[in-house]
């Protein structure tokens, strides 16, 4: 794709990811550069700023060429999900104030997931800026739903297609023997997704979030989605980003999901996010 020579961009991985030079996110972006910039996070799926200094409206701002943000605040301890109103920037520390914590998710690993992926309306792309990092630990990992779709032989692809799977809100949990049976916020989803852009498929599913794939017996649905899981871990599906203070990655969360390692629990971590929902629909709606 051209740049128009504004910009400057560079593989992060074999299938997805490019770390991009040349903007500054403090200025307004819009004309071709936006256009740009859309385009690339559809076809890359991940879009890595190295060194901007922002705030959080610069980041809102940024945000918003991918869709609709809201810039109301996630007060620490809030479910994000109780109201509408509650969608917007959050902030994901283990850092306390007067013995509170500041953000959500504090500590501890997180299994692949895609935000958002227990609403009717999942959330289109994500962004992340990282204020303070740990010395080590803390990465976030992100893996190529396309490339595994890719990669799964025809019958399994032909086995997959039309079929939908349950997901659940399970945010504050990192085992599934821990899912629970049933959950306050949850949504039915395709197992396959068709960009809307590139037009290329990719898995929907995750092992944080997917429940049972509707219509199978649970036995059935759990080795089948077993598998699945495994296979879209796969080490080369996988791009590994090592947060640097300064840093601001967005995601597309229907063609890529993430996770997270642990970091030591006495180090201080803090990133500001903000989500992109489709414009002009509300989470009654479908994806």
């Amino acid at each position: 794709m051209s740049t128009g020579g504004q910009i400057k961009m560079e593989p992060l991985s074999k299938f997805s990811g490019v770390k991009i030079l040349g903007v500054d996110l403090r200025n307004t972006i819009d004309g071709s550069l936006a256009e740009v910039l859309r385009e690339a996070l559809a076809y890359y799926s991940i879009l890595y700023f190295p060194g901007q200094d922002i705030e959080a409206e610069h980041q809102a701002d940024f945000a918003a060429l991918f869709g609709k943000v809201d810039r109301s605040l996630i007060r620490s301890g809030e479910n994000p999900d109780q109201k509408q109103s509650s969608r917007g920037v959050m902030y994901v520390s283990n850092m306390k104030e007067n013995g509170r914590n500041i953000g959500v998710l504090p500590d501890g690993e997180m299994h692949f997931h895609s935000d958002g992926s227990h609403r009717n309306s999942p959330y289109r792309a994500t962004s992340l800026y990282a204020i303070k990092v740990p010395s080590k630990g803390g990465e976030t990992l992100f893996a190529s739903m396309t490339a595994a779709y890719e990669a799964l032989d025809d019958g399994t692809k032909v086995r997959l297609e039309g079929m939908t799977a349950k997901h659940i809100f399970n945010y504050n949990k990192t085992k599934r023997e821990d899912i629970p049976e049933k959950a306050e916020a949850s949504a039915e989803h395709p197992l396959i997704l068709v960009h809307p852009q590139t037009k290329r498929k990719s898995l929907y599913l995750s092992r944080l979030m997917t429940v049972k794939i509707n219509g199978m017996a649970i036995s059935a649905s759990n080795e089948l989605l077993l598998s699945l899981f495994d296979h879209c871990e796969k080490p080369e599906f996988i791009y590994t980003h090592e947060w640097t203070p300064r840093d601001l990655v967005i995601w597309d969360n229907r063609s890529v999901n993430h996770a997270r390692r642990d970091f030591p629990s006495e180090e201080d971590r803090l990133l500001r996010r903000y989500t992109v929902s489709e414009p002009d629909t509300d989470d009654h709606g479908s994806y």
